[in-house]
């Protein structure tokens, strides 16, 4: 059995879809005529997946807004002032503050899951947002009449609702996106912080049965948008640790584009639990280069001596447009990476006698 590969999530939107989201955001044209235009990036985008030959594919997060707000675009009780982040290039995304009770999902990831399989002839991943991620809309001075604690209530209830439905859509399986596990390290290095985001993302998942959680899996990166990172300057020695502890089966990390690739897989090997697998970053979203299929293989091997390979898989580092507007990235690069990577994968897999 070769080494299993797989996406993260976004594509870059079609051209045509981000005219249209435009359109709508303007009032231009009606939410009917973007539905049709969405489902139509979707099929492209799955067609085109499908043809690099990738065994698990995405609806590369076409129809969202973005990898962290799709649940909650467009909710009357928002304000547009929330938590800041800012990225190493100077520009910078802004999560909205939750403004009343109680907190509920606008749409569940299994809505686009459903779309996708119309399309999809092969297993289908679906990304969704953590729960801690989302725990930030919460203002710091609270909300008359509307606890914390019960705001998290709401949270862990809808965040296992998320998944739920995208596993019941049909989805192979589901992807926990976690980017700020390695920002929480860096805005709060004595890591209390980290611990209440993997503290919380615990409690939705052991909602799950342990059959259902090997469906499972955390993605960790240092955020990608526009070409830049928010938190690439933070050690992994201080992320990996706490990142081992959440209740799933898989872990996706970031490592094509780090510096040091060894000394991460030394230190991932060192938190690795039997019944765990790792799917290895091989290629970079935010580098214009387009890796070869020998340079994927040769990463592939470099990881293979030091991870089980029993356990070991691999990835692109990030999505190629977690937010809407993001065009620093071309379709065609993106596809190009991708076809490297299952290239590289399978000529890895080969050369390992598998």
């Amino acid at each position: 059995m070769s080494i299993p590969t797989e996406p993260i999530g976004s594509i870059p939107r079609t051209a045509a879809l981000r005219d249209a989201m435009r359109a709508r955001a303007s009032g231009w044209i009606e939410q009917q005529d973007l539905d049709r235009l969405g489902e139509d990036a979707v099929r492209d985008t799955i067609t085109e997946l499908e043809a690099t030959g990738s065994p698990v594919i995405t609806d590369g997060e076409q129809t969202k807004p973005s990898f962290a707000t799709y649940a909650v675009h467009g909710l009357p009780n928002l304000a547009p002032d929330g938590v800041m982040i800012r990225f190493a290039d100077g520009h910078t995304r802004q999560l909205p503050r939750l403004t009343a009770g109680p907190f509920r999902y606008g749409v569940y990831a299994g809505s686009y899951t459903k779309v996708a399989r119309r399309h999809a002839q092969r297993p289908l991943k679906q990304a969704v947002i953590s729960a801690s991620a989302l725990s930030l809309l919460y203002p710091p001075d609270g909300i008359a009449g509307y606890s914390r604690e019960a705001f998290l209530e709401d949270l862990v209830r809808e965040a296992e609702q998320d998944i739920r439905s995208a596993l019941e859509g049909g989805a192979h399986s589901v992807q926990i996106d976690f980017t700020e596990g390695r920002l929480a390290v860096k805005l709060d290095p004595g890591l209390g912080v980290l611990r209440t985001f993997v503290a919380l993302n615990n409690r939705v998942l052991d909602r799950f049965t342990e059959g259902e959680r090997a469906r499972l899996g955390v993605h960790t990166c240092p955020g990608g948008d526009h070409d830049s990172t928010h938190s690439a300057d933070v050690d992994y020695a201080d992320l990996l640790p706490a990142l081992f502890q959440l209740h799933v089966s898989n872990f996706y990390v970031q490592l094509a584009s780090e510096p040091d690739r060894r000394r991460v897989l030394q230190l991932i090997g060192a938190q690795l639990k039997p019944g765990h697998r790792v799917f290895v970053g091989v290629t970079d979203p935010i580098s214009p280069r387009i890796e070869s299929a020998a340079e994927v293989r040769d990463r592939v091997l470099e990881a293979s001596a030091v991870l089980p390979i029993k356990q070991l898989g691999t990835t692109d580092d990030c999505g190629f447009a977690p937010f809407a507007d993001d065009t620093s990235t071309t379709r065609a690069t993106a596809f190009a990476k991708i076809r490297a990577r299952v290239e590289g994968t399978e000529l890895a897999s080969r050369a390992l006698g598998l």
